[in-house]
């Protein structure tokens, strides 16, 4: 769970003609040599960039809104903001596929990164960029510094990146990276030390927020466990244990790679029935029973109050309500007049007017599902089969969600 990044090795660059004749400078040390050695079995130029393109914006603000590292984007901007405002620094974050998402510096600073395409959207992984910190962090797991000559591609060696990479504690996922870049003449022998804390302290952060979702989930698990008077454990999305009653202390539940409401068999449990809670899943150890298996879970989308709506969930084990925000109010509601499901674009033309807002709508629903696994299916978006849905509309219909501008629902005011 608490995989931490390894100590920092900063390298240093002797000549060593061994390793390559299509370079004249080469690292002795193992994670730049290494680099090296990947790069002589690529197609990366050391003359010229290999860039092959930048993400549109609408999906760098897609990858922004579903990355964990936006959570702890103020603690990173803040723990660098000094070195940001320095006037010869930038700051980057990338993702984990070494796509820049946000970057931090003075004009000047933007203005010289944007001739290297240091630039939001673009991609910096080894085999794009050659040896460089970002994409070397990437593949070793490790804070790196490369300097000057230690890039691979020639283009790079005025300048000095240090870069650690930061996992999600949960699972020691790689989730991207916080990389520091200045002009190799104004290298300072502690920006490594000081990329490689600043990483630990956003996952400590990550790390902190996670327990706090899983508290949460205790709270809503708590009165459910409760009434059972069988096995049962209250689980995050990911499997960690919130609530348990019946069973031995566990800290994991292993889950499915895509949980679904209903049966499953589970490896250290066995055959369990599998129920969506906020934010996870109930799961009660041992085959249906008759009566469960005959009640399907059943969704309550109250919209008669003209400025809180709600989405209540019941299974055989009880119910739990959340409030939504306009926006996921306005998605539930497409999806509860569309049963048969829709397509992204579908959901942007209903939402938006616009079939190509796409991104959005994945985003949004990325961000509702996790409150609502199980609830919501995907590949078309839809309420799951087994759920019943029960849609509550202001008397008035001209009251339903006064707020919203959407297609669907203005079509809905003024149907009879």
């Amino acid at each position: 769970m608490n995989q931490q990044p390894a100590d920092p090795v900063v390298l240093t660059q002797p000549p060593d003609a061994a390793l390559t004749t299509r370079h004249p400078i080469a690292a002795p040390r193992p994670l730049i040599g290494d680099s090296w050695q990947r790069m002589l079995h690529t197609a990366v130029d050391p003359d010229r960039m290999n860039h092959t393109g930048f993400l549109p914006l609408d999906e760098i603000e897609q990858r922004r809104r579903t990355s964990p590292l936006g959570e702890v984007l103020p603690t990173l901007r803040e723990s660098l903001r000094s070195i940001a405002e320095s006037g010869c620094h930038i700051v980057v974050v990338t993702d984990a596929d070494g796509r820049v998402l946000w970057r931090a510096g003075s004009p000047a600073m933007r203005r010289s990164a944007d001739r290297f395409e240091l630039v939001e959207g673009a991609a910096w992984t080894e085999d794009v960029a050659g040896t460089n910190g970002i994409g070397t962090a990437l593949v070793t797991g490790h804070p790196v510094q490369v300097h000057s000559t230690e890039h691979y591609v020639r283009a790079l060696h005025q300048l000095t990146c240090a870069a650690a990479p930061l996992h999600d504690p949960r699972d020691g996922r790689l989730l991207g990276v916080v990389d520091v870049t200045c002009p190799a003449a104004t290298t300072h022998p502690t920006t490594l030390a000081l990329v490689s804390a600043v990483a630990r302290v956003a996952e400590g952060e990550l790390r902190i927020r996670h327990w706090e979702s899983v508290e949460r989930l205790r709270t809503a698990a708590a009165p459910l466990l409760a009434r059972l008077d069988g096995q049962a454990v209250a689980v995050d999305r990911d499997g960690w244990t919130a609530a348990i009653t019946g069973l031995p202390p566990m800290d994991r539940v292993a889950l499915p790679e895509a949980p679904m409401a209903g049966e499953a068999w589970l490896p250290s449990l066995g055959r369990c029935v599998l129920e969506p809670l906020p934010g996870g899943w109930l799961v009660r150890v041992g085959p249906a029973r008759r009566r469960d298996a005959a009640a399907p879970s059943r969704v309550i989308l109250n919209l008669t109050c003209a400025r809180s709506w709600t989405v209540t969930v019941s299974g055989p084990s009880g119910s739990w309500s959340q409030r939504l925000s306009p926006r996921h109010a306005e998605l539930l509601f497409a999806l509860a007049m569309r049963r048969e499901g829709s397509s992204a674009a579908q959901l942007a033309a209903d939402l938006f007017g616009d079939a190509t807002r796409e991104v959005t709508v994945r985003a949004e629903l990325s961000r509702l599902r996790r409150n609502l696994a199980g609830v919501l299916a995907h590949r078309p978006y839809r309420f799951a089969d087994e759920i019943a849905v029960e849609l509550l509309r202001p008397e008035d219909r001209l009251d339903l969600l006064p707020f919203s501008t959407a297609p669907v629902v203005r079509a809905a005011r003024t149907s009879p």
